[in-house]
């Protein structure tokens, strides 16, 4: 068996597939929470905007280290900041299946926040410093799909025990607890190699060189307006489905996230072999055809329309994800990819949050509903502004 420094050349595909479980495990952690807000509400009795305050805690953990563990990775390696990443994904996980008050629940979303912002950066990493240089499409692919697999299968798995479970927290939690315990163990016997020693500060903000700017800022224009529309659906889109029908069932909350994050998988795969000029300008043109829909499901309070703006906005987001990504990981030098993913992402979820916060207040003082509405104006001129800046630059996209 090989051993954790024994890396050969290119290593094993299994293994380039294998180091990608903890990224899905650390996002079914951060996102089963979805439907089990209304079980913790009904229990300890709190507001809407709690509820978002909750869930902006865990992006505040998120943005903070991001800004840390990717620097921090490309000095000192991916192991060292993996394990203890996933360590305090453990202690969150456990602390949410015990929690019985609001400081509990966010003391546990912030350290599930701060060990998903490790993961995608140097988890992220890890995975294109497995595949090598040969593979780095593939690890792109492999490692943003995780993300949006595991986004939708927490909520998809919660809602489900939920609608069946008198007490759905400790069997979905208790769950996941096993998959992070094996994620661990993975990242363990992870064949990668110890970093080479580097000069300068160890803690530095997260950037990409010079010549990847361009690169970043394209990724991101496409990426952030379908991240936020997603963040929509995991802190608001199972209230506003409730709003439209009482009747609605945890596990068809969950169906609506997952559909969300199903397309934003699926739309992957499919786009693997496609130029990134098309992937960048369908992610855009799909995130506004999601925020038409959702505009009007909620104006017409209609779940089936509902359903269909989360699979065009998943579908954005998985398609500005993937190229950014792979702008990223066939361009950087691998000594600097997890500052890079960093830096998308700091870029991608820092307007998510902001917009969620501000889609939780607006929420409580006029309704989920006019709250989808402003957000889907917004994010749709957002989203088409960055498929224009696509078609300008589009000569500055490398042929991959």
């Amino acid at each position: 068996m090989l051993s954790a420094e024994d890396t050969p050349a290119v290593s094993p595909v299994l293994w380039v597939w294998l180091a990608a479980v903890p990224i899905v495990s650390l996002f079914v952690l951060s996102n089963a929470a979805t439907v089990l807000y209304a079980v913790w509400q009904r229990d300890m009795g709190f507001s809407q905007s709690t509820l978002t305050w909750i869930f902006a805690i865990y992006i505040v953990g998120l943005l903070a280290s991001l800004l840390i563990a990717g620097p921090v990775s490309d000095r000192i390696g991916r192991r060292p900041v993996l394990l203890p990443a996933l360590a305090l994904s453990v202690a969150g996980c456990v602390l949410l299946l015990f929690a019985s008050s609001v400081p509990a629940l966010l003391a546990a979303r912030l350290m599930t926040g701060v060990a998903v912002g490790a993961v995608v950066s140097c988890g992220m990493a890890a995975v294109a410093d497995i595949a090598g240089p040969h593979r780095r499409r593939l690890a792109a692919l492999l490692s943003s799909s995780a993300m949006v697999f595991g986004s939708g299968l927490g909520p998809l798995f919660a809602g489900l025990v939920a609608n069946t479970a008198p007490d759905p927290v400790t069997p979905v939690f208790g769950t996941v607890l096993v998959l992070l315990l094996a994620s661990l163990l993975i990242v363990t016997r992870m064949p990668l190699k110890p970093q080479p020693r580097r000069e300068g500060p160890l803690i530095r903000l997260p950037s990409v060189p010079r010549e990847q700017l361009i690169h970043l800022v394209l990724g991101i224009s496409v990426f952030a307006p379908g991240l936020s529309g997603g963040s929509f659906f995991l802190s608001l889109g199972p209230s506003l489905l409730y709003e439209m029908d009482r009747e609605t069932s945890t596990a068809t909350a969950g169906s609506l996230v997952f559909a969300a994050f199903t397309a934003a998988t699926l739309v992957q795969f499919a786009a693997r072999r496609t130029s990134l000029l098309r992937i960048l300008t369908g992610g855009s043109l799909s995130t506004v055809a999601g925020m038409a829909a959702l505009y009007a499901a909620a104006s017409e309070k209609s779940p089936p329309v509902l359903f269909v703006a989360a699979v065009f906005i998943g579908a954005g987001q998985g398609a500005g994800q993937f190229a950014g990504f792979t702008l990223l990981n066939t361009a950087v030098p691998a000594h600097r990819l997890a500052a890079a993913n960093s830096s998308l992402s700091v870029g991608a979820y820092l307007p998510a949050a902001m917009l969620s916060l501000t889609a939780g207040v607006i929420s409580d003082a006029a309704g989920v509903a006019f709250s989808a509405m402003a957000l889907a104006v917004g994010l749709a001129i957002t989203a088409a502004v960055g498929a224009i800046a696509i078609a300008l630059k589009r000569d500055r996209l490398p042929r991959i």
